[in-house]
């Protein structure tokens, strides 16, 4: 494993861009970078799991403010776990939260699509509006 990355290593490994990196960084959300004597910044394979890990409480809906707080946390080792701990509970259940509304808005996407699907197929507008098809499907499930 490479223990001494650069900013383009590490973006070829991420398939990041350094613009990206290095906005994260000034975000303070990867900690520990240091600089070699000309002053490049030297990452590591830890920098890579951590970005990896911020860009996916990122695209989860975590703030930023939180995701601060987290690398915060983390910097104090095993003293804040419970905190940390807590944290990352608490996001888990907004996202899965966020995964039942999705899954209840994509499943009314289905059936206006299938909607259409009749409709271009028979060239009539069918009976069953997609609410009404949700409804149906939903009262078979119970």
């Amino acid at each position: 494993m490479a223990s001494d990355l650069h900013i383009g290593d590490v973006a070829s490994r991420t398939g990041r861009s350094v613009h990206t990196i290095r906005w994260y960084e000034r975000q303070g959300l990867i900690p520990g970078v240091c600089r070699d004597a000309g002053g490049r910044r030297v990452y590591s394979d830890y920098h890579v799991g951590w970005l990896d890990l911020m860009e996916r409480l990122r695209s989860t809906g975590m703030s930023i403010r939180e995701m601060r707080e987290y690398t915060r946390l983390a910097q104090q080792g095993s003293a804040a776990l419970a905190q940390r701990h807590a944290l990352l509970r608490a996001h888990q259940a907004r996202v899965m939260q966020n995964i039942e509304h999705w899954t209840d808005a994509l499943a009314l996407i289905d059936a206006k699509i299938e909607f259409y699907d009749e409709w271009i197929e028979g060239g009539a507008r069918p009976q069953l509006s997609p609410h009404q098809r949700l409804k149906s499907r939903q009262g078979r499930r119970l």
